[in-house]
């Protein structure tokens, strides 16, 4: 096992060590070590051997499943014959009522753990996206620093080869006859040309060259828009030398890749949030409508959920499994990848990972002979402007350009010392590890366990459907029951039993179908109905009719409603009531 490299303030987390201590074997089952060395064909088959162990839980459940079919197709055919001829004995229903509310049961259990699944996939996939985002928020500060420092070497090298080509040589020319101050001028332009050799070998990251030919007031307000403050997405946005895109192994590209694969995992995984979650609602809704078209469509669903959850696990355990070997050990492969893409010095490299209190900068000695430098040509400009400008009146313009860009070579000098130190980037490096090793590996565990838990519910739930099938009504039967639910809607199942029975032997008009008691239909062979009796008071009486041969009573008036009724009627029209009372 490899030696862990010190990282400041950094430590693998209790599931990270648990992940990378679990044995390796390849596709001959041998033992194999657990260093993270992505392009080995050797390690690549630890992966596969890791993630092969959910399709053989695939396998396995395809055979519980199977079982469940076997079961319910063969060994109840003959108990659910028997269980048919004793609810048309009895026509309770008592056993098939007991079968559904047993497959009822287990599907509602069934569906609560998928929901549990769904919600603990929602937290990882949460977890996942923010430990992403956190990697690729650092990773573009890092990109932005690195840029900068090149950006600032450029400029810089570039500003003293024009005071060199430029207003040195003026100098030289108007100092020709005088020797002490042609002295001077021929030791700020060695000392320029050497700050800018000094200069030119500070290197971190060589993809990421900027122009350097540019001059002038160009050359400034590049300078000048590039390194103004910007957020980190901004950072990827700075143009390189030779095309537009960042260097195939920058920080810069690495996030903007990672962005866009983190995108299409987030979205993914929530399309698969969604599509479990529509298959529980299917599942209540055929259990509660309990129609076999329903039962079937979320029979397919099921299935397709079921291959997703195991096929998704595989591949979450060999990422949870890779990410915990590289952040048991980042340093390593990180220096090994990059001085390899990029050719950096591992000095370099373990100065800006570490960044520990004992450790000098590689470049100190460089930025120390770059200062004195500077300082030497700015003893010399003095001397220069206090002895041989009153001498020479047009030495006066050049001296005053060299002296602007000895200024700006200045404050690019100090802004260089600023972030070639190792802090800022050791502290991008650590947030990088902080948000993939510890948010991102505690979503992918979540996920898994989502993973894991939906396809036992997927299980469970294929299971129980052929019980479903079997004590659900055919559309036929549904139909039937509609029809004679439409009649009386509280009328019980036993009545309706009753009623479709007595309707073979003879069905009996409704009551509402008689238009009066002696009223008998033409060309009916069926004897008139019985006269009511006649009471005291004179009204007939109905007491001796069965119910359903009873016909509505006449309305009956009292005297004074009559009174009243003729004084309105004699009132409102005198001639109508004399003409209908002559009748």
């Amino acid at each position: 096992m490899a030696a862990m490299a010190t990282v400041p303030g950094y430590s693998p987390s209790i599931w990270v060590r648990l992940c990378h201590a679990l044995p390796r074997f390849d596709l001959t089952m041998q033992m194999r070590d657990n260093v993270f060395t992505p392009d080995s064909w050797e390690y690549q088959q630890t992966l596969l051997v890791l993630s092969s162990v959910s399709a053989i839980a695939l396998v396995l459940s395809l055979l519980v499943i199977l079982s469940f079919l076997i079961h319910y197709c063969c060994c109840h055919r003959s108990n659910a014959a028997r269980e048919e001829e004793e609810e048309d004995d009895d026509g309770s229903g008592g056993r098939k009522g007991r079968g559904i509310c047993c497959v009822t049961w287990v599907s509602v259990a069934a569906v609560m753990l998928c929901c549990v699944a769904i919600g603990v996939g929602f937290y990882g996939n949460s977890e996942t996206n923010d430990g992403m985002y956190q990697l690729t928020s650092s990773l573009l500060t890092a990109n932005y620093t690195l840029a900068s420092i090149n950006l600032l070497v450029s400029d810089t090298v570039a500003g003293l080869q024009q005071s060199v080509s430029g207003p040195l040589t003026s100098l030289e020319e108007v100092f020709g006859g005088n020797k002490p101050a042609l002295v001077s001028t021929r030791s700020c332009r060695r000392l320029s040309e050497r700050v800018a050799s000094l200069l030119s070998s500070i290197t971190l990251n060589r993809g990421a060259s900027f122009r350097t030919a540019a001059s002038g007031p160009a050359a400034n307000e590049s300078a000048a828009r590039v390194l103004t403050p910007a957020p980190p997405s901004i950072a990827p946005t700075l143009t390189p030398t030779t095309s537009s895109l960042p260097s195939s192994f920058s920080p810069g590209w690495a996030a903007n890749v990672l962005l866009v694969n983190e995108d299409y995992r987030w979205l993914a995984y929530v399309l698969l949030f969604l599509l479990d979650l529509v298959v529980c609602l299917f599942i209540l809704l055929g259990l509660a409508k309990q129609a076999r078209w329903l039962l079937i469509l979320m029979t397919v669903l099921a299935w397709l959920a079921l291959f997703l959850s195991w096929g998704s696990l595989g591949l979450e355990t060999a990422t949870v499994v890779a990410l915990s070997d590289f952040c048991f050990d980042p340093n390593t492969f990180v220096v090994n990848s990059t001085h390899f893409n990029t050719g950096t010095s591992t000095e370099i490299l373990d100065y800006y990972l570490s960044c520990s209190r004992r450790m000098t900068s590689p470049f100190q000695q460089l930025l120390t002979q770059s200062q004195r430098a500077l300082s030497s040509i700015h003893s010399h400009l003095s001397g220069l402007e206090r002895d041989a400008l009153s001498r020479f009146p047009k030495a006066e313009r050049p001296l005053r350009e060299v002296q602007q860009m000895l200024n700006v070579t200045e404050g690019n000098f100090h802004q260089l010392v600023a972030l070639l130190n190792c802090r800022g980037l050791n502290k991008d490096y650590f947030d990088s590890l902080k948000g993939l090793c510890h948010d991102g590996m505690e979503g992918l565990l979540y996920l898994s366990l989502f993973s894991f838990l939906s396809a036992l519910a997927f299980t469970a739930i294929l299971c129980s459907l052929p019980g479903a099938w079997r004590n659900f009504a055919s559309d036929s039967e549904d139909y039937d029951d509609s029809d004679s639910e439409s009649e009386d809607p509280f009328t019980s199942h036993q009545a309706r039993r009753q009623t479709a029975v007595g309707s073979q032997r003879g069905a009996l008009p409704p009551f509402y179908s008689y238009q009066g008691a002696g009223w008998t239909p033409p060309f009916s062979s069926a004897p008139p109905l019985p006269t009511p009796n006649t009471s005291s008071n004179g009204n007939p009486g109905y007491e001796s009719l069965p119910l359903s041969d009873r016909q509505s009573p006449p309305p009956s008036y009292s005297p004074s409603m009559l009174t009243g009724c003729a004084g309105s009627q004699s009132r409102s029209n005198p001639a109508r009531s004399r003409n209908m009372y002559s009748h």
